[in-house]
């Protein structure tokens, strides 16, 4: 199960209550271009659009031997396959006070690519605070340890 993409800044803005996986419904040229791993998901959030789940703004550019005379947007949202519970669920917690739905990684299980959701809670400013000083703390740790 290789991981193509991580979305480290989700970890830091959010706290993950929840995780889920999805598929992702991609072209043939945009799976070559995710296996080399030139995705982001940086700033990606998912959206629902009636009774759907979508991938909006991560960025799969180009693949550099596609066709460059069609037209590609690298930006597009791309459907999430979920089943109809999972997205009934998913829009419930979205719909409540504080909770946002990001996605965390991007990896392949077997031949297909899939989403690494996380339903995460907005961290506040003292929290991201105390995550970078506790981070510090164990680097200062390991520096003493290897050291010795």
């Amino acid at each position: 199960m290789p991981i193509l993409a991580v979305n480290k800044r989700a970890r830091f803005d959010y706290e993950i209550l929840e995780k889920l996986e999805a598929g992702l419904v991609l072209s043939g040229a945009e799976v070559k271009s995710v296996r080399q791993g030139s995705a982001s998901l940086k700033g990606a959030f998912v959206s629902f659009r009636g009774k759907e789940a979508f991938l909006t703004n991560a960025t799969i550019p180009r693949y550099r031997f596609s066709n460059p005379e069609l037209p590609y947007d690298a930006s597009s949202s791309r459907k999430l396959l979920l089943r109809k519970k999972e997205i009934a669920y998913l829009t419930g917690k979205k719909s409540e006070e504080g909770l946002t739905i990001v996605p965390l990684s991007l990896y392949t299980s077997g031949r297909t690519i899939k989403v690494g959701l996380g339903v995460g809670r907005g961290k506040k400013q003292r929290d991201k605070r105390e995550t970078i000083k506790r981070r510090d703390v164990h680097r200062e740790l390991r520096r003493k340890m290897k050291g010795q």
